[in-house]
């Protein structure tokens, strides 16, 4: 089938109108950080003089006006955010009626799938849970980062797929990879952040950060997050390694190469595997077990990146994950 030109061209256009929502959300997400202040920050005006004569604590109006600011501006993020997925998905939709089959069969088509899904993720667990909101600037960085580059460095013009991914796992087994990346991009995100924090809190009291450092979520519940959007990503990255092994079979002959992509996806898995284990245990818990997330991110952004793009293997025909 000959692509439909008209809706690649309104992909294209969908693609630049997701990443400018995108950036005025995380301009939205940057000023409710600016121009929101804790009740940590407002008492330290009020003990230097700069504020007002009583207490927060004595007159909860005393920073309403602030507070009310940062929240509009918030919930602005939150909008923008969501237009731009709805902006983002339509750039796959019609990337897939314009080309007669699934959107992603090549890097730029991952890449912006998994950023999608990330996007999706973080905005469903911030209507969930409002105080996850003052981590959209943390999201929204890497979200317009990563979209840039893949329209500048990954964009292919969009075509059929060639003969050796004509097959239903397909939409099996690189769906589910790019279900589970896009998810452990939260969690990794999370474990920055917690890690932040979590030094932050260690400090005696008057020595604590008052700038966008007080304004996160507690570490406990960055934690948290971290871990069960893991939870929830893990499984499903277990089930695209294992679709990719049946798929190699069918198509190579054999289950498992140790393909430069099969070994770093098998890594990965290991990484997350320990990040879930060390969350548990003793003497683990806390910031060890938060680095090794980290470090399961950095994995998962190697094996999209340096992998598919530098090395040679069997997977390297399609740059896809």
């Amino acid at each position: 089938m000959t692509p439909d030109q008209s809706l690649l061209d309104l992909s294209d256009t969908f693609f630049t109108v997701a990443v400018a929502l995108y950036s005025v959300a995380l301009v939205a997400f940057c000023a409710e950080l600016a121009f929101g202040r804790s009740r940590a920050a407002q008492r330290e005006l009020v003990a230097a003089g700069n504020g007002p004569a009583l207490d927060v604590a004595e007159n909860p109006a005393a920073d309403d006006a602030p507070r009310r600011r940062a929240q509009r501006l918030g919930a602005a993020g939150i909008g923008l955010t969501a237009l731009g997925a709805l902006a983002h998905a339509a750039v796959l939709v019609f990337r897939g009626l314009g080309t007669d089959r699934l959107p992603w069969g090549n890097m730029y088509e991952f890449a912006t799938a998994v950023v999608l899904v990330a996007v999706v993720t973080y905005v469903v667990l911030a209507l969930r849970s409002p105080a996850l909101r003052h981590i959209g600037v943390f999201v929204l960085a890497p979200v317009v980062l990563g979209m840039v580059g893949t329209g500048l460095f990954l964009y292919v013009e969009g075509g059929p797929l060639i003969a050796a991914l004509r097959s239903s796992w397909l939409a099996i087994h690189v769906s589910a990879a790019i279900i589970g990346f896009g998810i452990f991009l939260v969690s990794g995100i999370a474990s920055v952040l917690y890690l932040i924090r979590e030094k932050d809190e260690q400090k005696p009291a008057e020595e604590r950060g008052t700038g966008f450092v007080s304004r996160l979520p507690s570490s406990s519940v960055l934690d948290r997050l971290a871990h069960r959007t893991a939870v929830f990503g893990f499984p499903i990255w277990t089930f695209a390694v294992i679709a990719g092994a049946i798929w190699a079979e069918s198509a190579w002959g054999r289950f498992w190469g140790w393909d430069p992509k099969e070994t770093w996806s098998f890594i990965a898995w290991v990484v997350y595997a320990g990040y879930l284990h060390a969350r548990t245990t003793a003497g683990w818990r806390g910031r060890p077990a938060a680095w090794v997330n980290v470090v399961g991110l950095a994995v998962m952004i190697f094996n999209l990146t340096f992998v598919n793009l530098v090395s040679s293997g069997l997977h390297s025909y399609a740059d896809v994950g």
